[in-house]
């Protein structure tokens, strides 16, 4: 099947399995698209079955601003062919939570260099691409649970800063980075205690958001 008729027919079966309702839902929480055709994940999961990885179907979905596609790009996209340069042009394009979040999910984590260069997002300055480093981090860190001294370091320092003054989804993504960092072991979780200990009591409502959270972790290790 050629690379025009892939595309035709997967817009038939996202109209078939259209959804003005979730549309409409996702448009008042602020996931805006140029199409969204409101189809629920587990439906666009089997389309995306039906296909062969194909980088080419990949490039050319993702090029449109419809939800669908951006979200079948991601599942339909051959690691080997998705180089730096192009992983690159993909966070740039990011525009919302939910393509940030599956699109870590989905092919971010498994790149073989996600952890070099979801720790070059994290020092970016647009929002979803900080984002999307966090993200992939945290799918990292649920699947690895360690890195090194150095790395860890970083990633603490840039994490309570993003918490700490980052806009909304930037804040949350980073904070779930330092969550799943201390769910490795007791000593991370103590580690990080350690770094906002400063924050207890404080009126600041980052610093005492990010203060909670790190107690609540540390209790439950204790009490497990």
């Amino acid at each position: 099947m050629e690379l025009s008729e892939k595309l035709k027919d997967i817009r038939t079966q996202l109209r078939l399995g259209m959804n003005g309702v979730v549309s409409q839902s996702m448009r008042e929480k602020g996931l805006v698209y140029k199409l969204n055709f409101g189809v629920e994940l587990p439906r666009i999961k089997v389309i995306a079955a039906n296909y062969e990885k194909d980088h080419a179907l990949a490039q050319a979905l993702w090029k449109e601003d419809i939800r669908e596609f951006k979200i079948l790009a991601a599942m339909l996209q051959p690691i080997e062919s998705f180089y730096h340069e192009i992983a690159d042009i993909w966070v740039e394009d990011i525009r919302n939570i939910e393509i940030a979040e599956l699109t870590a999910m989905n092919l971010f984590q498994y790149l073989p260099y996600a952890p070099a260069k979801s720790f070059q997002w994290i020092a970016g300055e647009r929002e979803y691409v900080q984002v999307a480093g966090y993200l992939t981090i945290s799918r990292l860190l649920m699947k690895k649970g360690d890195m090194t001294e150095r790395a860890s370091s970083e990633l603490l320092d840039q994490a309570i800063t993003a918490v700490l003054s980052g806009a909304y989804h930037v804040r949350n993504s980073a904070l779930l980075a330092i969550r799943k960092f201390m769910e490795h072991s007791e000593e991370h979780a103590f580690r990080v205690c350690r770094l906002v200990e400063s924050y207890a009591g404080s009126e600041n409502e980052a610093e005492h958001m990010l203060y909670t959270m790190v107690k609540d972790e540390v209790e439950n290790y204790r009490n497990s």
